[in-house]
């Protein structure tokens, strides 16, 4: 399975959550709401996941094995980071985004 793109939806700065990325695997496949986390100085990701009744979380969707998580987690941290140079830059598709929510807002 290989990782045909990734695209940060969201960044934040406040907080331990940085980012909610999608991720599509070989054209065919979109994992949505994936989130990096900065915390206990170092950078993760969680997979989406639902509310249970009892209050806890179970993933929806989830590597099964230790490599593959490896893999992903490494390409998405990888592309948060670009994002984010991108954004401090102001060439960041979602630099536009703000811009045209803040203009529709006035």
């Amino acid at each position: 399975m290989t990782i045909t793109d990734i695209k940060i939806r969201k960044l934040f700065d406040e907080g331990p959550m940085k980012a909610i990325v999608s991720v599509t695997f070989d054209h065919a496949l979109a994992v949505h709401d994936i989130k990096v986390i900065y915390a206990r100085d170092k950078f993760f990701i969680v997979m989406p996941s639902r509310k249970n009744p009892d209050g806890t979380y179970r993933d929806i969707v989830h590597p099964i094995n230790v490599e593959f998580r490896s893999m992903l987690e490494s390409a998405v941290i990888e592309a948060y980071h670009a994002e984010r140079i991108a954004y401090d830059n102001g060439t960041s598709p979602l630099c536009r985004r703000e811009e045209e929510y803040a203009d529709a807002i006035l």
